[in-house]
């Protein structure tokens, strides 16, 4: 079964990247609604996608389409969930994006809604290259379940998790990506300096990454073998230090997002 409808309570980077992925493959649909209270975010997101309907108030439109996204953060998604409780349509399947607020608290703010999934999309879904782990209600239906996972497709690999893992993967491959950007920038700044050309850079960082994460988890290598590969190690003298930053911002994060 086909998607003909979309609703996003929440329109920031989220649902622009949910959007993009899908325009990335051609995908369309009947209807797209998304609600924000911030005008200027309904604009931009207009902007870029043309077809969309924008709404600053009326959540009983968004609602009432097939699927439902909540694109909001977590200490506002019960409020919201509270607005929208007695115009439901019973029918849709609502998909949180947030982390901390487990499918059981979001059913009973709903009134006992069944069809509620959370994903946790990942930033490279925008290039169609994502991680967003999924899991559903135990009362969803498998036919339902198909028709998420079918279309949650363009943006990416889409495991189908057990739900207390999803917080995990929101530390590992949705914010994953903010542990990287800064350094991978910083290397090619460096390639340029030293006289390749960006495209170059470009290519041979990402060529670099992906080899890296071939021979560190399926070269059947153990790690001390594996860093013996390289003997020159110019970051090495701060390598503990940096591994300290990870279990001590990480690590902090994780405790406030549990559920």
């Amino acid at each position: 079964m086909k998607t003909k409808s979309l609703g996003f309570i929440g329109g920031g980077r989220i649902t622009k990247i949910i959007l993009q992925a899908f325009e990335n493959n051609g995908i369309t649909f009947e209807r797209v609604v998304v609600a924000d209270t911030n005008q200027e975010v309904l604009n931009s997101l207009k902007l870029k996608f043309p077809k969309i309907i924008v709404t600053s108030d009326n959540l009983k439109e968004v609602v009432q389409n097939e699927i439902v996204f909540i694109a909001l953060h977590p200490p506002v998604v019960m409020d919201t969930l509270a607005k929208i409780k007695d115009f439901v349509n019973k029918e849709s399947v609502f998909v949180s994006l947030a982390p901390k607020l487990t499918i059981e608290k979001m059913s009973a703010a709903l009134g006992g809604l069944s069809n509620i999934a959370r994903m946790n999309p990942s930033a490279s879904a925008i290039v169609n290259k994502g991680v967003n782990p999924i899991t559903f209600s135990n009362e969803m239906q498998v036919d339902i379940k198909n028709q998420l996972q079918e279309l949650m497709r363009p943006l990416g690999s889409t495991p189908v998790v057990e739900e207390p893992k999803i917080e995990a993967y929101a530390m590992i491959t949705a914010m994953g990506h903010t542990y990287y950007f800064f350094q991978l920038q910083k290397l090619k700044e460096l390639a340029v300096s030293y006289g390749m050309d960006e495209m170059e850079a470009k290519t041979a960082i990402t060529e670099m990454l992906w080899g890296t994460t071939e021979t560190l988890f399926k070269s059947g290598l153990s790690y001390s073998e594996v860093i013996d590969l390289v003997p020159v190690k110019p970051l090495g003298e701060v390598e503990e230090t940096i591994k300290a930053y990870y279990d001590q911002y990480l690590n902090g994060l994780f405790n406030k997002i549990k559920p």
